[in-house]
């Protein structure tokens, strides 16, 4: 099996710790466990032994996980995973086969696109509109489906345009999963980053074949505890877990630790409440300096530290990219590694005065093309 190159994971994996100002970053300034922890739960985790512990996921943690999407879910109805990457891997290798087809949102995190044509999986691209306010167009993916189509995956909040889906469309996109008996995979990892503060619909239990895959990485600001989350029927689950014994087996027994103690209640909404104040603050200041750039035309994002801007100018969007690393030290990402070309995507998650450094190189980089 000769696997696809996956261009924008590829690139910040060699780059984004060799640049002065990492803009390609799609979450939120990583928290402290002095931030999160009691100076108890601090002394407890230094006496804590290194089991390997549950497979699956503690049942504290995955109970955690289940009352975020509402009393219908158990701890039977959670897996937890190595980030929302290992869930997405998990449901492509668990429910589809060579020969299947996928419909697949693009722009997007292309994960899921290349790993499925990796399998001998057909992804047949529904796209997303600008004009459209970053929705896509129902009629456009009635046509899509087919007898061979296996599952429709979404993105919401979407990346890399910040958009949240509009409940008449998703409402649409279950309707015709349960219609043709297709999987309804969504990526829900930036929801909690609603820049209004309010969580938008989950696809959670919408079908009896909906699988929702999240994580702590973006909107929480714990990328570092590599905390990821399955949430589908105890079928779905079973198969995804058996899975699992062969890729990570299990998540780091701290992370577990960690995790169940910061999901109770009122810590996540101390979290997310944090992880809005930021965000408010990061975008206004990048949607200001964004108005002296006629250059880029920036769309102003529901959720997600991200926001996705039009470059207006004759150059694609990987040479672009390409010269501000490699001149200015400044690592964006390229439009075209989400699926769409003539597009940059910033991130605006890491410390004010960080991104601001980065802004102020890139309008160095944009004075050369008015020289």
């Amino acid at each position: 099996m000769k696997f696809e190159q996956f261009e924008l994971e590829r690139n910040q994996s060699l780059f984004e710790n060799e640049v002065d100002f990492n803009l390609s970053e799609s979450g939120v300034h990583p928290l402290k466990l002095s931030e999160i922890l009691t100076e108890e739960e601090q002394r407890e985790i230094l006496h804590t032994e290194l089991f390997y512990g549950y497979t699956n996921g503690t049942p504290e943690l995955r109970q955690r996980v289940a009352d975020i999407y509402g009393n219908q879910f158990s701890k039977e109805n959670v897996l937890i995973t190595s980030g929302s990457a290992e869930a997405n891997f998990l449901s492509v290798m668990t429910q589809l086969d060579s020969g299947d087809e996928i419909i697949y949102m693009v722009p997007n995190y292309l994960q899921i696109f290349h790993l499925a044509r990796s399998f001998g999986i057909k992804v047949n691209i529904l796209p997303i509109r600008q004009e459209l306010g970053w929705q896509w167009d129902p009629d456009e993916l009635h046509n899509l489906i087919n007898a061979k189509t296996k599952m429709i995956a979404v993105c919401n909040p979407n990346n890399p345009t910040g958009a949240v889906m509009s409940s008449e469309i998703m409402d649409r996109v279950i309707a015709l999963a349960e219609d043709r008996d297709c999987w309804l995979l969504s990526d829900e990892v930036y929801r909690g980053a609603e820049l209004d503060g309010v969580e938008c619909r989950s696809f959670a239990g919408a079908t009896d074949k909906t699988i929702v895959n999240a994580g702590l990485s973006k909107a929480y600001s714990l990328p570092g505890l590599r905390m990821g989350w399955s949430v589908g029927s105890e079928s779905y689950i079973e198969r995804a877990w058996s899975f699992h014994d062969f890729t990570v087996i299990n998540v780091a027994y701290l992370s577990d630790w960690v995790a169940s103690r910061i999901l109770e209640n009122s810590r996540r909404k101390a979290i997310l409440d944090r992880t809005k104040n930021h965000l408010n603050h990061n975008l206004e200041m990048l949607l200001k300096w964004g108005k002296d750039f006629p250059e880029l035309t920036f769309s102003r994002p529901d959720a997600a530290a991200i926001t996705f801007a039009k470059l207006n100018l004759p150059i694609g969007c990987e040479d672009f990219i390409f010269h501000l690393r490699d001149n200015y030290s400044v690592l964006l990402t390229a439009g075209k590694w989400h699926g769409l070309e003539g597009y940059i995507r910033f991130g605006y998650g890491t410390p004010t005065d960080y991104v601001m450094g980065g802004l102020e190189k890139i309008a160095q980089y944009l004075k050369e093309f008015s020289e």
